[in-house]
């Protein structure tokens, strides 16, 4: 299916709000669920949009920037396996492993946007100088800016201007290509949970995990939605716990020191 000039303006916006937001990682629309659901939305797919969120999010769940590593761009993931399960008909899973390389396309636009902020630091340091607090501010809205409007710029035209160029390219691949895409598209949400279980996995919420394991095998629930219900109110409780054992706690006042003797 064809995305139409309407639509990719469309998208543009969204993307720009997105990337924008991602600077600030205020309200995290720019995570993959959020970028293809709004997506599916300006497609008319929303169904599609929810089912390429999921999968991707939970692919790119686990990547985090650490020190100098900027891992692959989880909003351009998002967008672009939406678009390419429209645009191509390819399953959402076979979708997403095509979409790498555009998530690589957004992760050179953070490397080369974060290498232009560097130009921006000696305006920076004679506004602080000064005092000119709004000066600051004002740079500061200028490199959001130039971060956004690049990451709407890239995302129209991947998403309109080149898209029969696309959609031809990934059509003339093989079936067994295809298939390849799929698997390796399915095996990736595993990835995305091991390395958050990395982070997560303690030796206080293995009991969790075990217990989330156990109800999902012996109900063989085909919704998560009733056991991320039954964690949230295991987590309610958990926390409404830790506040009572706070509140009850009385920290004792460190004894005075006794200094009658001058020493």
């Amino acid at each position: 299916m064809q995305i139409t000039l309407m639509q990719g303006i469309l998208i543009m916006i969204v993307v720009f709000i997105c990337a924008f937001d991602k600077h600030m990682e205020a309200f995290m629309w720019f995570r993959p669920l959020v970028v293809a659901f709004f997506t599916g939305i300006m497609l008319g797919d929303v169904q599609l949009g929810l089912k390429a969120g999921a999968v991707t999010e939970l692919s790119y769940l686990g990547l985090l920037t650490v020190g100098g590593t900027v891992p692959p761009d989880p909003l351009f993931a998002g967008l672009m396996t939406t678009v390419l399960a429209y645009t191509t008909g390819q399953d959402v899973t076979a979708a997403m492993g095509l979409a790498i390389p555009f998530a690589l396309i957004g992760q050179w636009i953070g490397i080369a946007t974060n290498t232009l902020y560097a130009g921006f630091l000696p305006a920076v340091d004679k506004a602080a100088q000064e005092g000119d607090e709004k000066k600051i501010g004002r740079i500061m809205f200028t490199g959001q800016f130039i971060y956004a409007i690049a990451f709407a710029i890239a995302a129209f035209l991947s998403v309109y201007a080149f898209q029969s160029g696309i959609a031809a390219f990934v059509n003339s691949f093989p079936a067994w290509l295809i298939h390849g895409f799929e698997v390796a598209g399915g095996l990736m949400p595993a990835v995305g949970l091991a390395l958050l279980l990395v982070v997560m996995l303690k030796g206080e919420n293995i009991p969790y995990l075990l217990a989330g394991f156990v109800i999902m095998i012996i109900t063989n629930c085909q919704n998560i939605l009733p056991v991320a219900i039954l964690a949230g109110a295991i987590a309610w409780v958990g926390y409404t716990n830790d506040v009572k054992k706070n509140k009850g706690t009385v920290t004792a006042e460190p004894a005075e020191e006794d200094y009658s003797d001058g020493i």
